[in-house]
């Protein structure tokens, strides 16, 4: 696949993105060449036209598609597999979103009330801590208890809440108390 200038930039800068979200360069980079592309590519495709290990690029399409973010897809009169990334902007986001709760807040959460239930008899932590370790847990679970909120509203209905959002800041006022 040949690639324009402006494809190479993007997905040059996506792979530059992934890297500080914590996701592989290349992962991140075949997710944009699929994102990009107008077909579905095979293994080959990506190797060529990224000029990466076949190796990088079989694992990083199973980490692809262990998130969601590539499905296999079937070439007629070709038996080796392609691939596509999903096309829709507000599905990706969603997919990203739930999987990094699943894989890192979820986790998170029960070592926090592990922590909050240890905390209530451990005589050698103070109250500052044990504050602080609760205020965390109660962030943590409203963070997990808005994402269920937010995750079944439609995407339109969800683009007019981002586009309130100082609106919606401003009617609520500039009072910083805690409820």
């Amino acid at each position: 696949m040949q690639l324009s200038p402006t494809m190479q930039k993007y997905i040059l800068h996506w792979g530059e993105m992934g890297t500080r979200w914590g996701v592989n360069r290349t992962v991140a980079q075949i997710h944009a060449l699929l994102f990009l592309s107008n077909t579905p590519l095979n293994a080959e495709d990506i190797v060529e036209t990224l000029g990466v290990a076949r190796s990088n690029v079989s694992n990083s399409l199973k980490e692809l598609q262990s998130w969601g973010l590539v499905k296999v897809s079937h070439v007629m009169g070709d038996r080796r597999d392609h691939f596509v990334a999903l096309q829709d902007v507000w599905e990706i986001f969603r997919v990203i979103v739930e999987e990094r709760k699943r894989r890192e807040i979820d986790p998170t959460l029960t070592v926090l009330r592990e922590c909050a239930i240890e905390a209530e008899t451990d005589a050698a932590l103070d109250d500052a801590a044990r504050k602080r370790m609760n205020d965390v847990l109660g962030f943590m679970e409203m963070l997990g208890a808005s994402y269920e909120d937010y995750k079944h509203i439609p995407p339109a209905t969800m683009l007019k809440l981002l586009k309130m959002g100082g609106k919606v800041a401003r009617f609520l006022g500039p009072d910083d108390k805690e409820e």
